[in-house]
């Protein structure tokens, strides 16, 4: 392969170094009279904290979102005099007020209402972690969570964001794409091998799709990270639609693959079920 792997069984250095969310650059405010560069800077300095990376200096974000030196202080002077942010001297870091932030998505948002219950009571049942995804630009983001241990290297929690490629969660959102759109995602996302088991060949990834939507689940075994695997299904409209995803993920010396499609599927499609009717019910989708 090409592409340089990554030390087996960690995604570590993906995470804390921004790979997996990096800032967007912010767009030429001339191309757009009403786009806001203030509050695309502002958003992006908030994006550049991590896991790994809680507290950071004027330079370290100046180097992360590629804004001047001098803009880069400017928002984070402004978040903290909004109580978004705290600095010890010399870094800064985000404070507690900045989950009020999320907090208007998850409380507005009737997928994640309706999806925070049945994954608690997924996992609670065959007692492993399971989630729910939504599609955002080229990832995963988690917006709902029950962990019954912690399986991979990083901690996974509520806004956290993973490839779509090589997540099983993903996996059913791009099968559930238009053809024309999966293929500029394809063009567009590199494929980067995290273990050795990692689909790097856009075909092949678009056989595995092709498989996905035939079976209507997808099962990851070890691509994100050695040593776990997942299983996830659609959320569906009454039309059909794919809103969202959710699955099961456990450490592969734990279950095997066709124990997997066993144990954890018919639990999953139940709640997927009991989720489609309560989105009708909320929304009439």
């Amino acid at each position: 392969m090409a592409d340089t792997l990554p030390p087996a069984g960690t995604i570590k250095g993906e995470l804390g170094k921004g790979e997996l969310d990096k800032s967007q650059p912010v767009p030429d405010e001339s191309a757009d009279p009403n786009f806001m560069t203030s509050l695309a800077r502002g958003l992006s300095v908030i994006r550049a904290f991590t896991e790994r990376e809680p507290n950071l200096t004027i330079a370290d974000i100046a180097k992360i979102t590629g804004l001047p030196r001098a803009a880069a202080r400017r928002c984070l002077l402004t978040l903290m005099q909004l109580g978004y942010a705290g600095s010890d001297g010399r870094t800064f870091f985000l404070k507690p007020k900045i989950l009020a932030l999320g907090y208007s998505f998850l409380s507005s948002a009737p997928l994640a209402t309706i999806l925070d219950p049945l994954i608690e009571q997924v996992s609670a049942a065959v007692q492993e972690s399971c989630s729910a995804g939504v599609l955002d630009e080229d990832d995963v983001v988690y917006i709902a969570r029950a962990a019954t241990k912690r399986i991979m290297s990083v901690g996974l929690n509520v806004g956290s964001r993973l490839p779509a490629y090589c997540t099983s969660m993903g996996r059913i959102l791009l099968a559930a794409m238009p053809e024309a759109e999966l293929e500029a995602y394809l063009a567009r996302v590199p494929l980067k091998p995290f273990t050795e088991r990692t689909i790097t060949v856009p075909d092949t990834l678009k056989r595995e799709l092709e498989r996905v939507r035939e079976r209507g689940f997808a099962l990851v075994d070890q691509e994100l990270e050695l040593g776990l695997r997942s299983i996830a299904v659609p959320i569906r409209t009454a039309a059909g639609g794919v809103v969202a995803s959710v699955n099961v993920s456990t450490q592969a010396a734990r279950v095997t693959c066709p124990e997997m499609e066993v144990q954890f599927l018919p639990r999953l499609l139940r709640a997927a079920d009991e989720a489609r009717i309560l989105l009708v019910r909320s929304r009439g989708v």
